[in-house]
């Protein structure tokens, strides 16, 4: 059957599109409930507070809405629902950077250091509490380079910067997480 991914509603990600596009209003909200999850973890991730990714959520599934005559129904709808977050995501983390204060790229040393060894014991919160420290433009480059994996020729593009940029706010962004690290947990580790 294709592409024809029953869930338990018994309604296929095809059959929801089509419904969606004769605006019934149950397949809007089975389509939005079936991928609700899926769309909060994409945006926590850019976002890093809960209401703020709720609110990209619900701006995306209403481009979802406005753009599903684009959506080409012979692929799967989540791949192209995530170009949509993420999208959505960048825009508003743009428009955030406009009004918040510009990160002082000079508070993380240039100097080489070794890599730390970081405890693979930590958990969800414990690395969202590091990430969520992570500059706007840091944040967004780790999420798209290392998650997302997007290229730095892409992310440049999308984020308005060059590939230069690109790399060093990654190269940035896991210097800063290593020195969070170290900061948080290995004090806590040394202690008696």
């Amino acid at each position: 059957m294709g592409n024809r991914q029953f869930t338990a509603d018994g309604i296929s990600d095809p059959e929801l599109v089509k419904g969606c596009l004769e605006r019934k209003e149950y397949c809007q909200e089975v389509l939005y409930k079936r991928y609700f999850s899926f769309a909060m973890s994409v945006c926590i991730r850019y976002t890093g507070d809960q209401e703020e990714a709720m609110e990209t959520v619900n701006d995306s599934f209403m481009k979802v809405l406005e753009n599903l005559e684009n959506y080409d129904s012979s692929k799967p709808f989540k791949p192209w629902y995530a170009k949509i977050l993420i999208n959505t995501a960048i825009d508003r983390c743009r428009k955030n950077l406009r009004h918040s204060a510009k990160f002082a790229a000079g508070s993380i040393s240039e100097a080489d250091e070794p890599e730390t060894e970081m405890d693979m014991g930590l958990t969800v919160s414990d690395i969202l509490e590091l990430y969520r420290h992570l500059p706007e433009q840091y944040k967004m480059t780790f999420n798209l380079y290392e998650i997302d994996g997007y290229s730095h020729e892409e992310i440049a593009q999308m984020l308005g910067t060059t590939v230069s940029t690109s790399r060093s706010n990654l190269a940035r962004a896991k210097k800063m997480l290593r020195e969070l690290y170290r900061k948080k947990f290995e004090s806590v580790s040394k202690r008696p």
